[in-house]
């Protein structure tokens, strides 16, 4: 079975090597590069065994990109806690969403007026409305990039109907179809950025249950979703827009 390994990140300016990955299943590096070829160096490794290849990367390399811990160093904080990070950040807050179901949207009345009409009429009196609006009042950037289907599912077309409601209270949401998110390669997380160095890693049980959240700090890993949310935000499509084009297409 081939391995499922994740691109952490390259010590090219041109995106090439050397590069690391990383596996997710034994945590082994996988680290890419030019060979090291003159034979007066290659005499002076110890250990090389046949069949081994030598590599030459920058140091920098290494100590931006490879993994401080065997394991992620994590703190696990229930949702409680969790609200509470949007009361907290200072400048920006950014999300991908990639699921295809979140089951906490099928528990209140809009999901069933959605169900039967297709449309939902919002409210604002929710502690998190009140919490964004506070925020975007104040300049900060709350913004979202959701990966849609195609087709889109219910809870998907759902939420591009609650977009209505968080372009009032002033977040930026895109969306993406699935297809290009997977050509960008973009990981299938679902997560928080706050302030570009604090990751929100939502944890889902079977049920697709929001159940716990993971707050990680490690510099490689925040660094990686900075990059996921550079390439993800250049690539998606305006809010208004995406849903436009696909009233057109329908």
């Amino acid at each position: 079975m081939a391995r499922r390994l994740r691109f952490n990140g390259t010590g090219s300016s041109s995106g090439g090597c050397p590069s690391v990955h990383e596996d997710l299943d034994s945590g082994e590096v996988v680290v890419h590069g030019p060979p090291l070829t003159d034979p007066e160096d290659i005499a002076q490794l110890q250990h090389l065994s046949e069949g081994e290849v030598a590599i030459v990367v920058p140091r920098d390399l290494l100590v931006d990109w490879t993994p401080k811990e065997r394991t992620r160093q994590v703190r696990t904080i229930d949702l409680d806690e969790f609200g509470g990070l949007f009361e907290k950040f200072e400048h920006t807050a950014w999300r991908l969403e990639t699921r295809r179901r979140y089951a906490s949207d099928e528990t209140n009345d809009n999901w069933q007026q959605f169900v039967e009409t297709g449309r939902a009429d919002w409210t604002f009196d929710s502690p998190y409305c009140e919490a964004i609006r506070k925020q975007t009042d104040q300049g900060k950037r709350v913004e979202r990039v959701r990966i849609v289907d195609q087709p889109p599912t219910t809870g998907q077309l759902y939420l591009l109907d609650n977009a209505r409601r968080n372009g009032v209270m002033g977040e930026d949401i895109r969306n993406l179809w699935r297809a290009d998110a997977d050509r960008l390669r973009l990981p299938a997380e679902d997560f928080w950025l706050f302030d570009s160095r604090l990751i929100a890693l939502l944890r889902f049980d079977d049920d697709d249950q929001l159940t716990h959240v993971d707050l990680i700090t490690e510099p490689a890993e925040v660094v990686r979703c900075c990059m996921v949310r550079d390439a993800a935000w250049h690539h998606a499509v305006p809010w208004k827009q995406f849903t436009a084009e696909m009233g057109s297409d329908a």
